[in-house]
């Protein structure tokens, strides 16, 4: 008998399923995973294997993925970083690629075939996107496949941010898309997850995922005093961060954006509007 187990993290299928779960799901075939990794910018996750399906989340440039079915152009996986499972293109992934050496630290940066900024770009890559560097030269640091990126958009993969916050609010006025995660565009969990990648703290994708496994919860009222920098602020279905004692930063389907805002202002619109309450706030120790 099916265990009831969250689909966005258990690939299993009624017709497939990952071999490690044999005994604890019922599928009519069990598989073992071919390790592969995105060579896209990004490569879209879908709920279904077709471009118009809703889109779950995104993968980045160098992010693995665990594969058990590859048909019709598609791939059927989980993502090594979060967990999550879904059709990626298959034209996205190898499994003939170096691991990441490096990360991009810039909300955006270019691939150049030479170390000149003249020209013309092969890729636009996001924050967060994981790149194999082989060499240097000059200003550009030389990348396993060939292609040159300026050196002072990289950092080292062991090299974390002091403070997500601040990497989040790079962010700011980037439009908001469900499922998305980069810096063309980005929902509330989306946001929050590749903030705190960045300063070397895993989290899971989506909001409900996180306000169940990040921090720890404070208490709070109705006055929303007493708050800092680095709260996490969750409703059911969205999640922002603090950017002060007073003001919120979120993406948001209001704005359609990244949008700073008070806190209490955001609280009155999204309680009548959208999510509700706020179900918790949540502090982040030790960063």
């Amino acid at each position: 008998m099916n265990t009831i187990l969250d689909r966005r993290l258990t690939p299993v299928r009624p017709d497939l399923a990952a071999r490690h779960l044999m005994g604890q799901v019922e599928a009519r075939a069990y598989a073992d995973p071919v390790t592969m990794r995105v060579v896209a910018p990004f490569a879209p996750v879908r709920r279904e294997p077709r471009p118009d399906a809703p889109l779950d989340t995104e993968a980045l440039a160098g992010e693995v993925v665990q594969v058990y079915e590859q048909h019709e152009g598609w791939a059927w996986g989980q993502l090594g970083a979060d967990g999550y499972v879904g059709y990626l293109p298959d034209d996205a992934l190898r499994a003939d690629v170096p691991a990441p050496t490096h990360r991009v630290r810039a909300l955006r940066t270019f691939v150049y075939p030479g170390a000149s900024i003249k020209l013309p770009p092969l890729a636009a890559l996001s924050l967060g996107a994981g790149l194999a560097v082989a060499g240097e030269s000059g200003n550009f640091l030389v990348l396993a496949d060939g292609g040159h990126v300026w050196r002072a958009h990289l950092a080292e993969l062991g090299e974390g941010e002091a403070d997500f916050v601040a990497v989040a609010e790079r962010f700011e006025h980037v439009p908001y898309l469900w499922g998305g995660k980069t810096s063309l565009g980005l929902d509330c969990s989306g946001l929050t997850q590749l903030a705190l990648a960045a300063a070397k703290i895993a989290s899971p994708r989506d909001s409900d995922m996180l306000e169940a496994a990040i921090g720890e919860p404070i208490a709070f009222d109705d006055s929303l005093v007493g708050l800092k920098r680095g709260d996490l602020v969750f409703w059911k279905g969205h999640v922002g961060i603090m950017t002060d004692a007073e003001t919120l930063l979120h993406a948001n389907g209001y704005t359609m954006t990244v949008y700073r805002e008070p806190l209490r202002t955001a609280r009155d619109r999204i309680l009548v509007k959208s999510f509700g309450a706020i179900t918790s706030i949540r502090r982040i120790t030790g960063t």
